[in-house]
C-alpha cells in the first residue's frame, strides 16, 4: 500500500494564518522583577561632611540579606554632576539573583551626591583613599539596617569604581569579605599613569588582606595589558591577595565588558566560584533577575545564509537581513506559521523576542543570537550522504513513478521539509509545521513498517550504497 502525498495538510495551516513580523530595540530595559528601589541620602566620610546619593535594591522578603556594594565608573565625556545615577547595571542584577541587597553609592560631586570631585593632580593613591572613606561610611550605614546581614558584605566596582574598590581594601574594614575589580584604574592627562597606578596599588596591596578578584581583557582601550599586569604584580608582591581573570579580547573594547550580556559566561562562573571560596552566597535563587542564557550554536546554517531560514517568506527574510545589520546583542525568533521577530539590546533580548513572536504564534523558537545560528530541529536529521543528488528523482529506491512525481512536487515545497520512503514503496512528504521530520515518519509508519528518511531540506540522508 502506498501513502498519499500529504503536504497539503501542513500548507493549509499556513494559508489560514497571517505571518507577523516585529522588531524593537531598547538597550536600557531592566529585568521584569521586583527591584524594591530606594534612593537614599547617606552621610559620607564624617571627617569631610557631605551627603551621598545611594540607590538600594533588594529582592522580595524581609531579609536579612547579604550586602553587595557596587562602585560606579566615570565618563570623561560627561561632567560628574551630569552623570546619571548608577542603577542600570548587570552586576546589580547578578547580586540580586543570588539573594543580596545591593547599594550603589555615587561619589561626591557625581549625580545627586553633594560636594565636589576632589582631584589631587596625579596623586591616584590619595584620590582612591578619599573615595574609599566615603564608601566606608555608606557600608557602615547600610550594616545598621534591619534587613541587612552585616557579617556578609562584598564590594565590586568597574573602572573608576574598581579603583575605589581596591582602595577600600586598604582601610581594613572587617565585615567586607571580598573585593571584585572589573578593569579598575585611573587615567589622567599629563600624568605618568602607569607609574602612578603601580605606586598606589603597591600601597593597597601592602595594607589589604581581603581576597580580591580582578577582571581584565587584552583589548582594554584605557589600560593595556602591560599596565594591568604591572598593577597586579605590584599589588601581590606587596602582600595583596588577588586572583586574576585574564579573559583575552572582548568585542571592540574589553574595558566595557561588564556592560554587555555576552560577557556573562566570562565573569558569572568566576564570580560564583570566588563568592563560594570566601563563604558568601553564590547560588541562583531569584532567576528573574538574570537574562535568559544564550543557547549554544547548532550549526544548522551559516549566520548569513538567509535562504536557510525555515518557515518565513520574503518579508521574513527581509527582517532577518535587518537583524544581521543590528549591533550586538541581537536575537531572531520564528514560528512555524511564518511569523518572526527580532530584538537588539535590552536586558533579556531572548525573552523580549519570544514574547513578541508569541503575540502572533504559540510555537516560537529562537533561530539566531548574535553571530550564531542556534535553531535545532525538534527531531534530529541523519547526516548527509552521497547516495544521490537532491534533484535526481530517478535515484529514489523502492518507489514507482507516482512516488517519483510526488518527490518532484516535494522539492518545490518550503523548508523545513522531509521525505520518507518504506521498503514496500510507500512514501510521504511534509513541509513546514512544527516538526516535519516526525510528521513524515509518523504518517508513513501508520500505513506500513520500515519507514526511513530519504531527504531533509536540501540534503539526501538515505544510507550510501555499500560497494
Amino acid at each position: 500500500m502506498r501513502l498519499v502525498f500529504f503536504s497539503y495538510f501542513i500548507t493549509s495551516i499556513l494559508l489560514n494564518t497571517q505571518p507577523a513580523f516585529a522588531e524593537s530595540s531598547d538597550a536600557l530595559l531592566m529585568p521584569n522583577a521586583p527591584m524594591n528601589e530606594q534612593v537614599l541620602s547617606i552621610p559620607g566620610d564624617p571627617d569631610r561632611p557631605v551627603m551621598l546619593q545611594v540607590t538600594v535594591f533588594t529582592p522580595n522578603g524581609p531579609g536579612p540579606f547579604p550586602l553587595a556594594i557596587l562602585n560606579h565608573g566615570a565618563s570623561g565625556d560627561t561632567p560628574p554632576a551630569s552623570q546619571p545615577r548608577n542603577r542600570t547595571t548587570y552586576a546589580a542584577d547578578y547580586f540580586l539573583s543570588r539573594g543580596y541587597a545591593v547599594a550603589l553609592p555615587m561619589m561626591r560631586g557625581y549625580a545627586g551626591s553633594g560636594g565636589k570631585v576632589e582631584v589631587n593632580w596625579c596623586d591616584f593613591l590619595s584620590m582612591g583613599l578619599r573615595n574609599a572613606r566615603d564608601v566606608r561610611a555608606v557600608v557602615s550605614y547600610m550594616e545598621k539596617q534591619p534587613n541587612i546581614d552585616a557579617n556578609r558584605v562584598v564590594m565590586a566596582g568597574q573602572s573608576f569604581g574598581g579603583w575605589n574598590t581596591l582602595a577600600f581594601g586598604a582601610l581594613q574594614y572587617p565585615n567586607v569579605k571580598g573585593l571584585i575589580n572589573f578593569s579598575g584604574g585611573l587615567v589622567a592627562s599629563n600624568c605618568a599613569t602607569d607609574l602612578k597606578l603601580s605606586q598606589a596599588v603597591s600601597y593597597f596591596g601592602e595594607h589589604s588582606r581581603v581576597p580580591s578578584l580582578w577582571f581584565y581583557g587584552d583589548n582594554d582601550k584605557l589600560f593595556p595589558v602591560e599596565t594591568w599586569r604591572k598593577m597586579l604584580e605590584r599589588y601581590t608582591k606587596n602582600g595583596g591577595n588577588a586572583e586574576l581573570v585574564a579573559y583575552g579580547k572582548f568585542m571592540e573594547n574589553s574595558h566595557l565588558m561588564l556592560s554587555f550580556p555576552e560577557s556573562f559566561p566570562i565573569w558569572v562562573p568566576k564570580l560564583d566560584a570566588f563568592l563560594a571560596k570566601i563563604g558568601l552566597p553564590n547560588q541562583l535563587v531569584y532567576p528573574e533577575y538574570m537574562p535568559t542564557a544564550f543557547p549554544p550554536p547548532s550549526h544548522f546554517a551559516a549566520i548569513d545564509d538567509v535562504n536557510a531560514i525555515p518557515y518565513v517568506n520574503d518579508k521574513g527574510r527581509e527582517l532577518y537581513q535587518r537583524f544581521l545589520a543590528k549591533p550586538l546583542p541581537r536575537v531572531f525568533a520564528l514560528a512555524s506559521n511564518g511569523s518572526a521577530s527580532m530584538q537588539n539590546g535590552g536586558f533579556d533580548p531572548i525573552k523580549i523576542t519570544i514574547n513578541q513572536c508569541q503575540q502572533h504564534a504559540p510555537s516560537c523558537r529562537v533561530y539566531a543570537v548574535d553571530n550564531e545560528v542556534v535553531w535545532v530541529r525538534p527531531t534530529s536529521a541523519p547526516p548527509t550522504t552521497h547516495f544521490a543528488t537532491l534533484m535526481d528523482q530517478t535515484a529514489l529506491p523502492y518507489v514507482n513513478e507516482q512516488g517519483r512525481e510526488g518527490y518532484v512536487k516535494w522539492l518545490a515545497l518550503k523548508k523545513p521539509r522531509a521525505f520518507v520512503i518504506a521498503p514496500n514503496g510507500a512514501w510521504s512528504g511534509t513541509s513546514r509545521g512544527d516538526d516535519p521530520l516526525a510528521q513524515a515518519l509518523s504518517a508513513c509508519n501508520k500505513m506500513t513498517s520500515g519507514c526511513q528518511l530519504y531527504a531533509v531540506d536540501d540534503a539526501i540522508v538515505w544510507p550510501e550504497l555499500v560497494k
